[in-house]
């Protein structure tokens, strides 16, 4: 399903802060070597959640699939130099890619990359945190809400992608479209969040824990 057309994103496109020059490079091999390339975060997306980082003074955001390190490097770019991101991913291809940009990148001595099933991960991880990114197996996307949420400070932002799955949640069919579907109408229902879903790129949520 698209959204909107074609012309409008290019205009929006061309409206937004151009990224700095290892993120294009790291689009473009991204899109050269990478299997579905269309995951990585992308300029409009990635200078959002640099932009949702600093307006709520994030020193500790934590990222559920790193894919390439677009948007990981995109909200380290929002911290101070003493900042911290912890990022979770468990594919080896991605994960050396995406460390081979962090290792290039001023940003990249924030970043910490836990290899393995988040789910796992998170189970180590102290709170709290002021932000985090959910953008990885939709199945496990109320899971890793769950495991989240008590992680996060109050006042602290959660931002879930592709919370309209192209548009599949209007009539959920397989379980991936069924998974995002509950995600969402969970979040709907959760008093102890604030949620505003946003039609940007393929559906953004942010949730604000009260």
């Amino acid at each position: 399903m698209d959204f909107i057309s074609e012309d409008i994103e290019n205009y929006a496109y061309e409206h937004t802060e151009a990224e700095n020059p290892l993120l294009e490079a790291l689009e473009k091999e991204t899109y050269e070597t990478l299997e579905i390339p269309q995951m990585t975060t992308g300029r409009i997306e990635g200078r959002f959640l640099k932009l949702l980082a600093q307006l709520i003074g994030a020193k500790r955001i934590l990222e559920i699939g790193t894919f390439g390190g677009y948007g990981t490097l995109s909200m380290a770019e929002a911290l101070p130099a003493d900042g911290t991101l912890v990022t979770c991913d468990v594919d080896p291809v991605a994960i050396a890619f995406a460390r081979k940009y962090f290792a290039k990148s001023g940003h990249g001595h924030k970043i910490t990359l836990l290899e393995g099933p988040a789910l796992e991960s998170l189970k180590a991880l102290p709170g709290p945190f002021d932000m985090a990114f959910i953008d990885a197996d939709k199945e496990n996307y109320l899971n890793y809400y769950e495991a989240i949420l008590p992680l996060m400070r109050q006042g602290g932002l959660i931002v879930a992608d592709n919370v309209l799955w192209s548009g599949r949640v209007l009539n959920p069919i397989d379980s991936s479209d069924k998974a995002i579907h509950k995600f969402n109408q969970t979040i709907r229902q959760d008093s102890r969040v604030e949620p505003v879903m946003l039609t940007v790129r393929d559906g953004i949520y942010c949730i604000r824990k009260r």
